[in-house]
């Protein structure tokens, strides 16, 4: 009975194979032996339906003939159509982008008789497609006109153009706005109940976390997309978010939790839905791990899966790449590495021809050790050479793109608080007339209330006569504890450190090294209190450099990252006033790195005709200013605006909670 079954199974199969070839000769036939346009054009279509997703060459073969014959008969949005259909398997497959733009440019040049928004719109999104793999600043641009040729009905084709242009922007470091375009598509889809691309779209901002490096944001990002998928019961994309997390534990170099993800990424497939690639993915990683950790048998049982999988890999260069490396790492472990070495220079070919960095660094790292086992230690120094070449460029990079995402970061936050201002000086000018209005009406009840005034007056005239002998006892106060400062860290270089490294000299002679280093750590704590109290470096090396010093000391021994921007100041100030601006500085920064849990600041000092200006901003928590500047405790408002009025000088503060702080002081020459 089950001989019979096979039998029958293997006649099904032949018959379709054969009705298939006998159908492509048939349209064949029709294509190269027909005069009339028109049934060659049907015979073309016919072809195109029954290649596609099944003979890529022999697709864009028909593909490209079928568009000729179309623009031939005139037949603009039929053209259009075709050239859309083509654009990816020859990107992508057949590896060769300029013609598919070629081919829609042929189209668009006769735009003007396709009247469909549809495939206008669409013509420059896959032009936007195909630029990305040659010009990213054009890609950007087709994705723009795209947007303007689409009308609103075209709901999904326009977040699928965000969606593009977000990836675009992306690969450009531009994150902001790739963002932004991620969360426009993703709001879209999820408005129009597509869920499936509605998931594309997150992982697209996971995406642009991952690939330069925040991996802990691309975590949180993650999680969130897997809770959404959950609520929404679309278990089949699972596998694939735990999948790539496991891609991210490997890359920070936490093996054990990259083996926990592919695990839960193997749970979590599901067999009828989830993508085929990504299987093959999960099981050629485990391979790798379980050779790694040298578990022969729990890898052969993974690579016994994947081969009795029926998957046509030619199709899915990714998969390919895949199955590849981790067939190949089992054949090293097991000693067979002529094999192993073929196997991993086809997968560093695929993996050149899909420009993944990660998987050609990989790879030539793989061939070194290969290399290496086979006792070929020239090729493995030379592969390991060119693995190291990609790995100091991918981290150059992505230092790179960090520095610009937190740089725009900070644009964005300046012009969104200069709206915000300017909205504040328009609610002023309205209540300012308001006021006037209000004025006006009750002036008689306000010469009534002259006299009040006049005694309001008197005791204003009173209240500032106290805040001017307070504010000067405040300045006596700051000199008078500057000057201590200064005694005390003469005292104690002079002094307790000079005696400090006699005792060092003696404890050399006598060679007890750990009270020598004890002696060491003591000289080197007072020295450090001494520059505290007074900074000798504005004697040594001027205002302009003893604040470039202790910035670079910031970023150098502490996590924040701080950037500056400073011309030179020195000799401008008197030296009493060059100490109130090093220490303005340093107490600012110094309450970042206390309160305001910052991962960056910035320092900008510029000199003006008539003034200096001076901004240190942050991206911490943020405070309530007003709130802060009550609380008796907090002093280190007082003591800064104190030290502004003693330069004549003026200090804004803007801040929000969770929106950074930004100091200003303006001091005139």
């Amino acid at each position: 009975m089950l001989k019979k079954t096979f039998a029958l199974l293997f006649l099904l199969v032949l018959y379709s194979i054969l009705g298939y070839g006998q159908n492509i000769s048939h349209y064949e036939k029709i294509v190269n032996t027909t005069t009339n346009k028109q049934k060659k054009l049907t015979a073309l279509d016919s072809l195109l339906k029954r290649t596609y997703s099944k003979d890529t060459d022999a697709f864009i073969k028909y593909s490209l003939q079928y568009i000729d014959l179309a623009q031939e008969l005139d037949s603009i949005e039929l053209a259009a159509k075709k050239a859309m259909n083509l654009q990816y398997p020859l990107t992508n497959y057949a590896n060769d982008p300029l013609n598919a733009i070629t081919v829609i440019n042929s189209v668009l040049a006769r735009k003007y008789k396709i009247k469909d928004s549809l495939l206008l719109g669409g013509l420059y999104m896959k032009r936007g497609s195909a630029n990305t793999k040659v010009d990213l600043k054009r890609a950007i641009e087709d994705y723009n006109v795209a947007l303007e040729n689409f009308s609103s009905k075209d709901t999904m084709n326009i977040a699928d153009t965000y969606l593009f242009r977000g990836q675009a922007y992306s690969q450009m470091g531009k994150f902001v706005l790739a963002g932004e375009d991620f969360t426009r598509a993703y709001t879209m889809y999820e408005d129009s109940e597509e869920y499936d691309y509605m998931v594309y779209a997150q992982q697209g901002i996971i995406s642009m976390f991952s690939m330069n490096g925040f991996h802990q944001k691309a975590k949180v990002e993650r999680d969130a997309l897997i809770e959404k998928m959950k609520s929404l019961g679309l278990n089949q994309f699972l596998s694939y978010e735990y999948y790539n997390q496991a891609l991210d534990y490997k890359k920070m170099g936490n093996r054990d939790l990259e083996h926990k993800a592919l695990l839960m990424a193997e749970k979590s497939f599901d067999q009828d839905n989830s993508n085929k690639s990504t299987y093959i993915g999960i099981h050629s990683r485990l391979i790798e791990y379980y050779c790694e950790q040298n578990q022969i048998i729990e890898a052969k049982k993974h690579l016994d899966l994947l081969e009795a999988l029926d998957f046509d890999l030619s199709g899915n260069p990714a998969a390919e790449l895949n199955f590849l490396g981790g067939k190949a790492k089992y054949l090293q472990t097991i000693g067979n590495y002529e094999t192993a070495l073929a196997l991993a220079k086809k997968k560093l070919e695929i993996a050149k021809s899909l420009g993944v960095e990660d998987e050609i660094m990989g790879t030539y790292s793989f061939l070194s050790e290969i290399y290496y086992d086979m006792g070929e230690y020239k090729k493995s120094i030379e592969n390991n050479q060119a693995s190291a070449a990609i790995k100091d460029s991918i981290y150059n990079r992505s230092t790179a793109n960090a520095l610009a995402y937190y740089q725009t970061l900070y644009e964005t936050e300046k012009k969104e608080k200069e709206l915000v201002e300017k909205s504040t000086s328009i609610s002023l000018l309205e209540k300012d007339n308001e006021s006037f209005k209000k004025a006006m009406l009750f002036g008689g009840i306000a010469i009534l209330l002259g006299f009040g005034l006049i005694l309001l007056y008197r005791n204003q005239r009173h209240l500032k006569s106290n805040k001017v002998l307070q504010e000067k006892f405040s300045q006596e106060l700051l000199i008078s504890q500057e000057g201590e400062r200064r005694r005390i860290s003469k005292d104690l270089h002079d002094g307790i450190g000079q005696q400090l490294l006699v005792i060092k000299n003696k404890l050399m002679s006598s060679g007890d090294a750990d009270t020598k280093k004890m002696v060491d750590h003591t000289i080197e704590e007072v020295r450090a209190i001494s520059r505290d109290l007074h900074p000798f470096q504005l004697q040594e090396l001027g205002i302009t450099k003893a604040i470039e010093y202790t910035i670079n000391q910031i970023d150098e021994n502490t996590t924040l990252f701080i950037s500056a921007e400073i011309d030179n100041i020195d000799n401008i100030f008197s030296k009493e006033d060059e100490v109130n601006i090093y220490r303005i500085i340093q107490e600012s920064l110094s309450n970042i790195l206390k309160h305001a849990h910052a991962e960056a600041g910035k320092v900008s000092i510029k000199k003006f005709a008539n003034n200096i200006l001076i901004s240190i901003r942050d991206n911490g928590v943020g405070f309530d200013f007003a709130e802060k500047y009550q609380d008796v405790k907090s002093l280190g408002l007082k003591t800064l605006l104190e030290r502004t009025k003693f330069l004549k000088g003026q200090m804004k503060v803007t801040s929000k909670k969770d929106n950074g702080t930004v100091l200003e002081f303006q001091f005139p020459l």
